[in-house]
Order: structure tokens, then sequence, then C-alpha cells
């Protein structure tokens, strides 16, 4: 494909010598430099779904190329073991609500004790008080004060155990209840995992899973991403990473679209150099969107570097190596400035008046 340069309009005057070998003059005009790069357009917000838990794949609620909402039921997974957690946790979860609260209770019969107890207490305490009286005024023995006195003070501590039995029993029931309802209640959680729902509005653009394949939580299922807003990925090479910036121009062209040029601008990039084909990734936004896009249509793009104003260049193909001419007097060092796929600047070596000859294959 033909790369889109904007950039010197020239003409050379080509002359034939005796070898028949072409030669040029350098000319003065402006010079627009260019990164090349190319490109792959992806869907924005594109992301591949996981699942956290393993299971078999059931079902698809949605089909390839369908719009989803936020929250939509994408896949169903299943697994037996889970709901036998959430039934088994939900009987533990009514039995700790019956032992705190139902009709008959630890509780319950605790503070049945307690009020016998009450009872019990308050009848010492009357005839201990009556014994003490009789003991002040020397009535009766010292022995038979001693026994009610005893019996007064047990039933007063079996009351205190009583109730320090009650408090314990509570604080008890009352932890193993919210125990069983978090427990519950993650099960539940655990379960809803099952269903994978979508996290964006957008369109599914691919399943990778059919049913009754086994789920793992290392392999995705699903491919979801904006079903109108696309990027343009580009793969720039290392050694021109440095000179780009985000705001600037890019002019792409696509294979499906053979012959248009559509203008972007440069929205991110990626600091990480992918070390096998040493390149790094830049994103681009459309400014003029091609009408139809679909994920992974590929082409190459021109980014906008800098333009010079009435600059002596030369076509790039007449460079010997990076810095070097054929001319009448034979090969001479020149100095190069900027260039884009066609042309080359030069800033010292030769001058307009010098002839210059494409190189010896």
């Amino acid at each position: 494909m033909a790369r889109q340069i904007t950039g010197i309009l020239v003409c050379f005057l080509f002359l034939s010598c005796n070898t028949n070998e072409e030669k040029i003059l350098p000319v003065y005009g402006d010079l627009t430099e260019f990164v090349y790069a190319s490109v792959k357009v992806q869907p924005d917000s594109l992301y591949k779904v996981y699942s956290t838990v393993n299971g078999i794949m059931d079902k698809a609620f949605v089909e390839e190329g369908e719009l989803v909402k936020v929250g939509d039921p994408i896949l169903q997974i299943v697994n037996s073991n889970p709901k036998l957690n959430t039934q088994n946790a939900l009987l533990s979860f009514k039995l700790a609500q019956e032992n705190l609260s139902g009709e008959r209770t630890v509780l319950d019969g605790i503070e049945d004790e307690m009020e016998a107890a009450r009872l019990k207490l308050h009848n010492d305490s009357v005839h201990f008080k009556r014994q003490e009286k009789l003991w002040e005024q020397q009535i009766g023995s010292q022995s038979a004060y001693e026994e009610k006195k005893l019996a007064y003070e047990l039933s007063r501590n079996r009351l205190q155990l009583l109730q320090n039995r009650y408090r314990l029993t509570r604080n008890e029931l009352e932890t193993q209840l919210k125990q069983a309802r978090n427990n519950y209640e993650t099960s539940l959680i655990n379960t809803a995992e099952y269903t994978i729902h979508s996290k964006i509005n957008g369109k599914i653009y691919a399943f990778y899973k059919n049913k009754g394949e086994i789920v793992t939580t290392q392999e995705p299922l699903a491919s979801l991403g904006s079903d109108s807003v696309f990027v343009a990925n580009l793969l720039v090479d290392e050694v021109d990473i440095v000179r780009l910036k985000k705001g600037q121009q890019v002019l792409i062209q696509l294979d499906a679209y053979e012959g248009e040029v559509f203008e972007a601008v440069i929205h991110k990039i990626f600091p990480k150099k992918d070390e096998f084909n040493q390149t790094f990734t830049v994103e681009a936004r459309f400014r003029n969107t091609p009408p139809i896009l679909y994920p992974g249509l590929s082409g190459e793009a021109n980014i906008f570097i800098g333009r010079k104003k009435n600059v002596l260049s030369i076509p790039r193909n007449y460079l010997v190596g990076d810095s070097s001419v054929r001319t009448e007097d034979g090969l001479i060092h020149v100095t190069t400035g900027m260039q884009n796929m066609e042309m080359v600047e030069i800033t010292s070596g030769i001058s307009k008046d010098t002839w210059i000859y494409k190189p010896i294959p």
C-alpha cells in the first residue's frame, strides 16, 4: 500500500549522461516529517471476561454481536458445591436464630433458673434477717444464725452465677447468629459469582467457551468493548517513540478502506515496551471515524512530527548509506536533518547546484 505523505512538492530535472545514470539537483522547498507506525483498530474499553470461580459452562444469556448494559447477565456457570454450601449456611443461620429467639431457647431455661434463684434468695433473706434480729437480742443459738446466713449467701451467689451465665450465653448465641448470617451472605455472594455480568455498556465481540466446557479462573470466557467508540493502536518503533507526545496529528490508512485517509490524534502513550517486537503502543482517537469498524482491522499511519519551510532536500533513495551522496566529484559526505518516507533535508555538504547521481544497486 502506498503511504500517504503530505510533504514537499518539487520538480526535479532528470538528465541522462553517457552511462545512462539518473542525476538530479537538490531543491529548496517545504518539508514535512512523519513517523511511521502500523495500526490495529480496537473498540474502546475492550476487556476480556474472566470467572472468579471454577465450574462448567452452562449457558450464554446473549449472543456474539449483541449489545449489553452494565449489570446484564452474560454467562452462567454451574457447580453443585456452592448451592449445597448455601443451603447448609441457611440451615445454620436459621438454627442460630432459633437458639437465640425461638419459642423455647437455652436462655429461657436459664431465666427460669434465675427466677427460682430469686425466690429462694428472697426466702433465705427473710429467714436470715429474722434470725439476725433474734441473735442481736441474744435469742436462739449462734449455729442457727450462721446456718441462715450461709443459706442466704449461697442463694445470692447462686443468682449471680446464673446472671453471669445468662449474659455469657446470650453473647455466645448472638455471636453464633452473626457468624451464621455472615456465612450465609458470603455463600450467596459466592453463588452469585457463578453468573457473569457485564461491567460496561457495550457489545459482545467474542465467546471463548461453549456449553459443557470446563471453566477455570485462568482462561478468558468472553470479550467485551464499546459498540460505538473505536481507537487506533499504533505500534511505534523504539527509535521514534521519544519524538511523540499527546495531541499530535495522525493520518491513518486502513486496508478495509483503500485510498482513504482518516485523521486522528494521539490520546495516550503506553510507557512499557514490547520486548518481543521492540515497539511501543500508542493510542490514537479518530477525528473522522470510518463508517463501519470491526476489532482487528489493520493498516498504517503517519504521525505528524513537524514542518520546515524552504529547506534543501533530496529524495531519500539518492542517499548512499545514511550520510553520503554520489556526485561528479565522487562520494561526498553530507549532513542530514528532517526527513520523511520520501525526502530528506540536507544541511551541509552539497548545494542546490550540486548534481547527484542515484546510487548503483
